[in-house]
């Protein structure tokens, strides 16, 4: 697996990572014993970097990690890096940020994962006012002083978004969604943070599973799921599911897609490979709901690379049936 350093951290971690929001809740319930098996073929498969939030499930997720990493077998490497988030346990307005409730929500999230320190904690797509606001960051900077946490980063809705976040000295990640129907971070976010020595975490990079190539028309989602009840943004913002891609549209482009898969290769691993060919990506996070899909994103970080030829037409895929819906948005 190859690692990359997350530098303000001074941590190397996969360059393909764990996401976990399936073990919380807003897709078809995992269960327990699974999130287990789950963790341990990907931290078998070399994936050391596990990405959650503390509103996952309510703190499920925290709660399933934290009890895999008290049992966690000593390897060379050590235990892998846990990042969570913040600042949705209470209202979305700048007021709700505060120290006192960064404290209590840190010691939440320290108690559900078992440990002293969390190793990275993001503002979880707050408001636009959020991060303009020099409080919330010296907040965040009291936190590292107090070793509640030992860095801090964001996780973003917009490039807009993740350039003010980039400019503050010690944000040390920008989580942004990335993938070959969500390109626009490439043209400023990208070269930003590589020359400001900020990590980028790319998440949503299936595009909430269209790019495994496994849905149709017909396919049905349960109503727990974010792709059957937020498929217009009802619940949160619409980028979060199928990347904000029209499912009729994403189901075509999609198709076009599968056609362009590398021999030897599926469609979720040309998806994932497209993201760390990506200059200035630091690690991609895509969720897994069985060992066998654990595994198969993790070979991910052993991959030859994309021929020029094959970078070029999911290039032109995107110019031509995704651009003109999502490019102008985030």
């Amino acid at each position: 697996m190859e690692k990359r350093l997350l530098t303000r951290t001074g941590r190397k971690v996969s360059v393909v990572g764990l996401g976990t929001w399936q073990f919380g809740d807003g897709w078809d319930h995992v269960r327990e014993h699974d999130v287990r098996a789950i963790l341990e073929a990907a931290v078998e498969s070399g994936v050391d970097f596990i990405d959650t939030a503390d509103v996952y499930g309510d703190g499920r997720s925290e709660r399933l990690i934290g009890r895999f990493l008290r049992e966690f077998r000593t390897s060379p490497g050590g235990p892998p890096t846990v990042a969570t988030k913040l600042g949705r346990r209470g209202p979305q307005e700048t007021g709700a940020f505060t120290l006192d409730n960064f404290r209590a929500w840190t010691d939440r999230s320290r108690a559900n994962l078992g440990t002293d320190v969390l190793d990275l904690v993001q503002l979880h797509t707050p408001p636009d006012a959020v991060f303009e606001s020099d409080a919330v960051f010296d907040a965040l900077d009291v936190l590292v002083d107090e070793g509640r946490i030992k860095a801090y980063g964001v996780s973003v809705e917009s490039c807009a978004q993740a350039m003010t976040a980039i400019a503050r000295p010690n944000v040390a990640s920008v989580q942004i969604i990335l993938n070959v129907f969500r390109r626009k971070p490439l043209e400023q976010v990208l070269p930003a943070a590589r020359a400001a020595g900020v990590g980028i975490i790319a998440r949503v990079p299936l595009a909430s599973g269209l790019l495994s190539g496994k849905f149709r028309k017909d396919t049905v989602f349960a109503a727990t799921d974010h792709r059957n009840y937020n498929r217009h943004g009802e619940q949160f913002d619409v980028g979060e599911t199928f990347s904000g891609v029209d499912y009729e549209t994403g189901l075509a482009a999609a198709g076009e897609f599968t056609g362009l898969v590398p021999p030897g290769a599926t469609p979720a691993q040309l998806a994932l490979r497209w993201v760390t060919q990506q200059d200035g990506v630091t690690t991609v996070i895509p969720g897994a709901t069985s060992v066998g899909q654990a595994r198969a994103n993790a070979a991910v970080g052993s991959m030859e690379p994309l021929s020029e030829a094959t970078l070029e037409r999911l290039r032109e895929l995107y110019d031509r049936r995704i651009r003109a819906q999502v490019h102008h948005l985030w």
